[in-house]
């Protein structure tokens, strides 16, 4: 990848996904809002200058700011528009060929006592063509009339930002009779005259006319579909439109998914800590592998030279010490961000926007599937929701929902309702496991609460250390998070019910079922109070941690989406613990889990469940609407398929080790895809080979997945470091973190203060 600017690319390259979705060149974008619109050109006057194309480009750029704007303007006359709410001037000067009028109205804009416009969009050509009937001495006087007007734009141009629109191809075979001296090839002598004589005498970069030349390339896919062979089509120069308002707008909006004409971000002040910190890491690494490898040369086994037998060292070689162990940890970490700042924060790969189409969606779905069961082995225990079958689970899920993200799937209602259950299966078993081992080992210790805590939280907080992201931007690890701290208080405060003490007292039992019914009535509450709910994480430091864009809205949106199946979770895991107690059910290998009867009925109705579902969320008009019903409703499709999973005996007895090693790391995948493997935070994918999709999805997907198994080391790794099972050193070790947070909130307010 050459490098540049991406406005160039913007402005002069690209392809079409599919029919009317436009993909520049190397990077993506955005498309505006008529508030986003109106909020980036606020006190602006922009003009445009030409022929009866450039009214079409002028109406379409309007429409933008104010869609209910009708073409009702004078054909060959000025039309002005200007939206009062924001101070907006757009005009529209009829110049049908590019002549002393023309340069008079340009020139006058030059003067230093006239306001110039901040935007000037020019072309002409077609008309010059049309009068003069194609002739060669109309050309000439084309290539005079622009070498004088050149330099005026020039001027204009170090002020001003100035857009000379190229020719757009013509349909031959729809023009009139009056028109058919307009060839395609005469249009394109007058082009390159244009670009030839544009810019040829400006030597300073900031006056440079901007040659909008993209048109053309949109007009050679789309003009067979123009009424008359010479204007475009409403999609087509609603792209234009869109194209120059990314160009003007995106440097100043700086949207996420529009990378075009975007600068890079400046390095924040902890950003350049956190490259100081990785960078001593590297360093000190190196120096302490390179004192080893000496030290084991050293007393490396040699031969005596005058008994001819080998001498032993005198020394062996010593374990890996705690300070190398973290050292390396960080090295590697340090190599992995700077990859993912490449990537996501750098301009030196490309972006490129997302596409939905059926295929690109269901046929990896299908080819990963027949992976999986061709990678099927025997458990290695045949209870119901085993380590092996949950991890299985997570891994085909998470695979699903990375299949979802990259193909753009989330435009297609049924998918993403299907999806939304995948993410509450997530959550489902997050009440489950975490549930489920307190309430058989009944550990509720700082030293298990932090591990969890470390490994959750870990990479996150160093991507917003290095992307420079607030820790709600990764929302599913605050909402994981977030439950687990719930599932914790619920059944650690007073007082403590385990089944240990329950198997004593079966009242306890009534106990626990009483604190599950004041979780669900709190969650009922918070649900539908969103007042309450935001008093609650607004208050410091929870207002750090759960805010987006300056409030806690997107948070609470999230929590809601989702906020029974935790319970639902929870509550399975006792009713299952508790019939595993009474020996209510059989777990052996190849024994259904109830009864022959019973095990038929209930799987023909879990069958007809999990469909129903299907059915039902297939059937999603209203995106709004489904997402009410969802946390009601989604439940009943996690407990079909663990039904249909556990019930026939055959079934529980085996699990697909290839959906399980992803399962392993299925926190990682699902973090690191943010910025590794799609890009511009999500909304666009990253481009490592340019020009082969499927080439650069496959190179850039096995860099995704190894970086996220190493990333899963390392936390392993760093977690028996930080997080050691001495309670006295454990509390040494918090009290650092406790400091290293505090540092980092004081260094997050130098920063916010400096932007302001």
């Amino acid at each position: 990848f050459k490098g540049g600017d991406t406005c160039e690319y913007l402005l002069s390259s690209g392809r079409f996904l599919g029919e009317k979705v436009w993909q520049p060149h190397s990077c993506m974008m955005h498309k505006y809002k008529n508030s986003e619109a109106k909020n980036c050109l606020i006190d602006k006057h922009v003009v445009f200058i030409g022929d009866s194309r450039i009214r079409q480009l002028f109406y379409s750029f309007i429409k933008l700011i104010n869609p209910q704007v009708k073409e009702e303007g004078i054909k060959h006359g000025n039309i002005p528009f200007e939206d009062k709410s924001a101070s907006i001037k757009v005009d529209f000067l009829w110049y049908p060929e590019v002549n002393g009028s023309m340069r008079q109205r340009i020139k006058s804009w030059t003067e230093s006592s006239v306001a110039k416009p901040h935007i000037i969009v020019v072309g002409a050509a077609t008309w010059s063509i049309k009068i003069h009937n194609g002739s060669n001495e109309a050309l000439a006087q084309y290539k005079i009339n622009i070498t004088s007007i050149a330099p005026l734009l020039e001027k204009l141009a170090i002020s001003s930002d100035v857009y000379w629109v190229l020719q757009d191809p013509v349909y031959e075979d729809m023009l009139s009779e009056s028109r058919k001296m307009i060839t395609n090839e005469k249009i394109d002598a007058y082009n390159e005259a244009a670009v030839r004589i544009l810019n040829s005498s400006s030597r300073n970069s900031k006056a440079k006319v901007k040659v909008f030349s993209v048109s053309k390339l949109i007009a050679q896919e789309t003009i067979m579909k123009s009424s008359d062979g010479l204007h475009l089509p409403e999609s087509s120069r609603d792209t234009n439109a869109m194209i120059l308002m990314n160009v003007y707008c995106n440097k100043i909006m700086k949207p996420i998914d529009g990378s075009c004409c975007q600068p890079q971000p400046p390095l924040t002040l902890i950003q350049k800590i956190a490259f100081c910190f990785f960078t001593l890491s590297i360093i000190g690494y190196l120096i302490i592998s390179l004192i080893h490898r000496n030290n084991y040369r050293k007393n490396k086994s040699c031969t005596d030279l005058e008994s001819g037998e080998e001498k032993k060292p005198a020394i062996s070689t010593p374990n890996v010490s705690t300070l190398e162990m973290l050292l390396h940890c960080f090295c590697k970490l340090g190599l992995i961000m700077t990859y993912f700042y490449l990537c996501d924060r750098a301009d030196l790969f490309m972006k490129e926007n997302k596409f939905y189409t059926h295929s690109s969606f269901f046929i990896p779905i299908v080819y990963i599937l027949v992976l999986g069961v061709f990678y099927t082995e025997n458990t290695k225990e045949t209870k119901v929701l085993n380590r092996e079958q949950t991890d299985e689970w997570k891994g085909w899920m998470q695979l699903v929902i990375l299949i979802y993200h990259i193909s753009g799937a989330s435009t297609f209602l049924p998918v993403y309702m299907h999806i939304r259950v995948l993410v509450a299966a997530y959550l489902f078993q997050t009440g489950y496991g975490h549930f489920s081992y307190f309430w058989v080992k009944g550990d509720f210790g700082v030293y298990r609460v932090c591990q969890v805590l470390f490994r959750l939280n870990f990479l996150v907080v160093v991507l917003c250390i290095v992307m420079d992201r607030p820790y709600q931007f990764y929302y599913f690890v605050p909402l994981v998070t977030v439950w687990f701290m719930i599932i914790y208080a619920t059944l650690a405060v007073w007082p403590q019910i385990v089944q240990k003490k329950a198997n004593g007292n079966c009242l306890w039992h009534f106990g626990l079922l009483l604190k599950l019914i004041c979780l669900l009535t709190c969650i009922y509450f918070l649900s539908y109070s969103q007042g309450a709910f935001e008093k609650i994480f607004s208050f410091w430091p929870l207002s750090k941690c759960f805010e987006l864009n300056g409030n806690v809205y997107e948070w609470w949106f999230r929590w809601k989406l989702d906020r029974y199946v935790v319970f639902h979770g929870m509550l399975f895991a006792f009713i299952y613990l508790a019939l595993q107690k009474h020996q209510m059910i059989s777990e052996g290998k190849g024994d259904p889990l109830f009864s022959n009867r019973v095990s038929n009925v209930l799987l023909f109705f879990s069958i007809v469940s999990f469909l129903t579902y299907s059915i039902w969320a297939s059937s999603c008009k209203n995106k709004t609407e489904c997402n009410e019903l969802h946390p009601s409703v989604s439940v009943v499709q996690i407990l079909a398929f663990i039904l249909i999973r556990n019930i026939p005996g055959y079934v529980r007895s085996v699990y697909s080790s290839f959906f399980a090693w992803f399962g392993k790391i299925s926190l990682e995948l699902f973090i690191c895809q943010y910025h590794i493997w799609l890009a511009a935070d999500t909304k666009g994918i990253l481009v490592l080979i340019p020009g082969y999709p499927m080439f650069n999805v496959l190179v850039s997907t096995f860099i995704f997945v190894c970086v996220a198994h190493e990333i899963s080391q390392i936390t392993n790794d760093l977690a028996q470091i930080v997080v050691p099972k001495d309670n006295s050193t454990l509390l040494k070790r918090l009290l650092c973190i406790g400091g290293f947070f505090s540092g980092l909130h004081f260094f997050s307010a130098m920063q916010d203060q400096s932007r302001h």
